[in-house]
Order: structure tokens, then C-alpha cells, then sequence
């Protein structure tokens, strides 16, 4: 799991990815950074729930589904319990068939990712940061 950096610029505005594969979970995190989000990151729903208690109300939650201790079905049942967690928005990213078989969420990206459609999800949910090509999308 990401070791949170109390001192986020405030400019910024973050993500939570979630996601046990920790190469995926890398080349989201640098993705996303490069675009002037800061990311914090967690391997599967229970580490997710708990940082949510500890970082800055994320714009977007990027969510696998197939995970250990806590998958992302399960995730996402715990959160729709909290009336200020069930606001955020989650996109499922997944190697999961296709989006019938993921639970009720704001949208859907298949495995292999393509790096487009992850922008232009986390333009629509999180609008521009310092440094994003939300513009061009």
C-alpha cells in the first residue's frame, strides 16, 4: 500500500486506486501523477476503506474487482452504507467480461486498460487538475 504524504498540494486533486496487481496499480499511479493528480492507492477494499478514513475525499475511486480480503462487490456495498463515501464516484477498472457482471457504479473500464478512456473517465468525474490533458479529450 502507498504510504500517504500528509502534505498533498491542496491544488491537486486526488484519486484512489484500488487494486491488488501491483504492476497495474504502478502504471495507474505514474498515469494519473503525470497528469497532475495525486494518487493514493490501496490492494484491496478493506486497505480502500481504510484510507478513505485517513486521506483527502478522492474525486474518483478506480476499483478492481477480483481482489483478496476484500473484493470490490464487497467494496462497494461498504461504501454505498456511508452517505459520504456512497457520493464518491468509482469506476471499475477489470478484466471482467463486461460491465453487466460489475456492481452499480459510474462507469466501466475493461482490462487491458486503454490510457484514453481512463482519461477521459477521470476528466469526467475530476474535471481538470494542474497538469491534465482534460482539455484535448
Amino acid at each position: 500500500m502507498d504510504q500517504t504524504n500528509n502534505e498533498v498540494n491542496p491544488n491537486y486533486k486526488s484519486i484512489l486506486v484500488v487494486e491488488d496487481n501491483i504492476d497495474i496499480q504502478e502504471s495507474l499511479k505514474a498515469t494519473l501523477e503525470n497528469e497532475g493528480y495525486s494518487v493514493f492507492t490501496a490492494d484491496n477494499g478493506k486497505e480502500a476503506i481504510d484510507q478513505l478514513g485517513k486521506i483527502p475525499t478522492p474525486c474518483l475511486i478506480l476499483l478492481d474487482l477480483m481482489m483478496p480480503v476484500m473484493n470490490g462487490w464487497e467494496f462497494v456495498e461498504e461504501i454505498n452504507k456511508d452517505i459520504m463515501l456512497s457520493s464518491i464516484p468509482i469506476v471499475v477498472v477489470t478484466a471482467i467480461g463486461d460491465s453487466k457482471n460489475s456492481p452499480k457504479t459510474d462507469g466501466y473500464i475493461p482490462k487491458p486498460i486503454n490510457f484514453d478512456a481512463l482519461i477521459s473517465a477521470v476528466c469526467k468525474h475530476c474535471g481538470d487538475s494542474s497538469n491534465t490533458s482534460c482539455a484535448t479529450n
